[in-house]
């Protein structure tokens, strides 16, 4: 009997999970590209790019749509047999919640750490392929596009302009170039009544075909003044102004560039580069000393350095009180040249601590967003128990099945979720909560309700019922009896 409720539940969960996780993976994909979009369009990827970045953006998602398909398919199951009854018929026979809840929760166990393997050793690639190629999306060009009537400095060194365009694309009328490719301004002028646009076969450059038309040249070749050169005109009947687009080419970075960064680290390589930021910051007071020692010329042992010790011994042994002046204890030929060398080791002592204080604050920075992202790898594989610790009471109490209800409340338990999540991780990357905190706040904030669900849940109470609530009313309005009015 229990083998196949088991079976049951089982079977009732991962229908709605995968289409709910897909469903949300769809959801996000597509905020990624409206986030986007103004920086993809017009840049002439190619579909196969296009493909490339949804899929590896797509797998870097999957640890967000995971818990949100766990939490709302929990919902929907449990929603779905507290509707059918099936979970009354279920307690009635001696069974109790949280026996029925245990093959799921060994299932959403096992889900969990399929989640910490998958976002321990394909999300750091997926991270270095996606944002490696959407780094190179985001600075490449756009395609050419001249307008009429409107000034287009997208090829490098040319400023363009045509006064209008036929309906065909590449006939042009009324244009002015502006040459400034050798770095010496608008030196270069070309104008013509009318041409067309032709691109090469390969695409690497394009061609103006210029017809009637003048060029306008100041200054020599060798790059000396307009004002000792007078201008040189030259009329066309017909000229060919080839425009190199090689630098509209969608180019790739050596991936290798970005492997460092603590997106595209597993578990032990962060604990390492941890551990790494730790040493360093301890050892940061030992070299700063270093750097400050050889400043201190009073406890140094140099000539001077014994001079002045030496004076300032004899001093105080002479005027115990001390009333008097530091510079009365150094030899008078000495005072220039020692105030001098205090007034620059002043300065690079300050130079330098300031240095040391800016490398300071940098390694603390990055200590924080290694700690972040290593305790990021396992809050959010705990994610998927902790909402379905909360989704599967939950549906059992709103007894609603389909997308109606469970979708509602799925999507303000995860909201909260992720607020938590991103709030607690903000405090922590601004060091106002421990990083362990920061991170685990969400988790430390929703443990306590999905407990309370799970107790509420097994005692039968129907807290998001309607009639609940018109009875607590009615209680209400019986302790505030309504005075009858009397009629004038």
């Amino acid at each position: 009997m229990l083998k196949k409720l088991d079976i049951l539940i089982i079977r009732s969960f991962i229908g709605p999970f995968i289409i709910t996780f897909f469903v949300a993976l769809f959801v996000l994909v597509m905020q990624f590209f409206w986030l986007y979009m103004d920086e993809l369009i017009g840049k002439g990827l190619s579909i196969w790019t296009i493909l490339q970045l949804l899929v590896f953006m797509s797998t870097t998602l999957v640890p967000l749509a995971l818990p949100l398909s766990i939490l709302l398919a929990s919902i929907m199951t449990f929603g779905n047999m507290g509707e059918n009854f099936e979970l009354v018929a279920i307690k009635s026979s001696g069974i109790s919640l949280l026996r029925f809840m245990r093959p799921l929760t060994i299932f959403i166990l096992f889900v969990s750490g399929l989640a910490f393997i998958f976002n321990n050793n394909i999300i750091p690639v997926a991270n270095l392929k996606a944002l490696s190629l959407l780094y190179d999306v985001r600075n490449s060009k756009p395609t050419l596009n001249i307008k009429p009537d409107q000034f287009n400095g997208d090829i490098t060194g040319f400023s363009i302009r045509v006064g209008s365009k036929d309906e065909d694309g590449f006939t042009i009328h009324d244009i002015l170039i502006y040459d400034h490719s050798d770095l010496s301004g608008n030196n270069k002028v070309i104008i013509a009544k009318e041409g067309q646009m032709i691109p090469t076969a390969d695409k690497q450059a394009l061609i103006f075909r210029l017809k009637d038309g003048w060029r306008y040249e100041e200054g020599s070749e060798h790059g000396t003044h307009a004002a000792d050169y007078p201008q040189t005109r030259m009329h066309f009947q017909k000229w060919d102004k080839v425009f190199d687009l090689s630098q509209f080419n969608f180019t790739r970075h050596n991936e290798d560039l970005f492997k460092n960064s603590y997106q595209m680290m597993d578990v032990k390589q962060l604990s390492e580069a941890i551990d790494s930021f730790g040493r360093t910051r301890k050892n940061s007071g030992v070299v700063i000393s270093s750097y400050l020692a050889p400043y201190m010329s009073i406890t140094a042992s140099t000539k001077e350095g014994e001079q002045i010790k030496t004076n300032l011994k004899e001093h105080t042994a002479a005027v115990p009180t001390f009333d008097s002046s530091f510079m009365e204890m150094i030899p008078t030929d000495k005072k220039v040249s020692i105030l001098q060398t205090t007034v620059n080791n002043l300065r690079n002592l300050k130079s330098m601590l300031d240095n040391n204080c800016l490398l300071d604050k940098l390694q603390k920075e990055n200590y924080l967003k290694f700690a972040i992202e290593y305790h990021r790898k396992f809050a959010l594989s705990f994610a998927c128990m902790l909402l379905f610790l909360i989704g599967a009471p939950l549906g059992a109490i709103i007894r609603k099945g389909g997308l109606g209800m469970p979708l509602v409340f799925a999507v303000v338990f995860f909201i909260t979720f992720h607020i938590l999540n991103i709030t607690g991780e903000k405090l922590a990357k601004s060091g106002t909560l421990p990083t362990l905190a920061g991170m685990w706040m969400s988790t430390i904030i929703l443990m306590p309700l999905a407990v309370w669900l799970i107790i509420t849940a097994r005692n039968d109470s129907r807290i998001f019922t309607r009639e609940l609530y018109e009875r607590i009313w009615r209680r209400i309005k019986a302790v505030f009896p309504q005075k009858e009015r009397k009629l004038v």
